[in-house]
């Protein structure tokens, strides 16, 4: 893959050395001069569009007891982000049931309420079950930062979940803002995406 998204233009000069049969990624609104297009056809370039994402700026966010503590961690640091939050609790330390607080999140998300969210339990596992239940809902559990990398780049997730046992508050932080900064772009990917939709589609009634 030649990548010349980052051209606002693209010309036929641009093109010259580029093999026959290539594949080349453009940016989405880039402009291709005529006799570019005629070399793409000629050559039998494959093109594919690299998508702006949309700025994420609201987000849903709760927690069971165990998670408790690393949300209000949470919260501090999506506040030096700069990102505005929604708390759906739990609001201190005495014991509740994961699912309810993982439901909350992933029904709003669902709605259309908020773009993404970020659920926080013991080892992540069970809320990520929960929130998976929730049509609309793609939500990946990260334990390093290369997850939430692939689960954003490629999967698409708007939901992270989070295991308070497993991972530090400097891990968290890598993790969130790593999750938080990458969005899927590339067309095979989102092709991939819209397959997971469709298989959720049989399902529904």
């Amino acid at each position: 893959m030649i990548d010349l998204s980052e051209k606002q233009v693209i010309t036929e000069h641009d093109l010259k050395d580029i093999p026959e049969g290539s594949s080349i990624r453009v940016a989405e609104n880039v402009i291709l001069t005529p006799l570019a297009r005629d070399a793409i056809a000629h050559r039998k370039l494959e093109v594919s569009v690299r998508r702006r994402a949309a700025k994420i700026r609201r987000i849903a966010i709760s927690a069971d007891h165990s998670g408790y503590e690393l949300k209000e961690v949470l919260k501090k640091y999506l506040n030096e982000l700069g990102y505005e939050y929604h708390d759906f609790g739990t609001y201190d330390s005495r014991p509740v049931d994961y699912p309810d607080y993982a439901f909350m999140v992933a029904s709003a998300i669902s709605q259309g309420r908020f773009p993404v969210g970020i659920i926080i339990d013991g080892a992540g596992i069970g809320s990520c079950i929960t929130a998976n239940k929730v049509p609309g809902v793609r939500a990946a559990m990260a334990y390093n930062a290369a997850i939430a990398r692939n689960s954003r780049e490629h999967n698409d997730a708007n939901v992270l979940t989070l295991g308070a046992r497993f991972i530090s508050s400097e891990q968290m932080r890598d993790i969130v803002k790593t999750w938080l900064d990458t969005s899927i772009t590339e067309e095979r990917h989102i092709r991939r995406v819209e397959k997971i939709k469709s298989i959720e589609k049989r399902f529904l009634r």
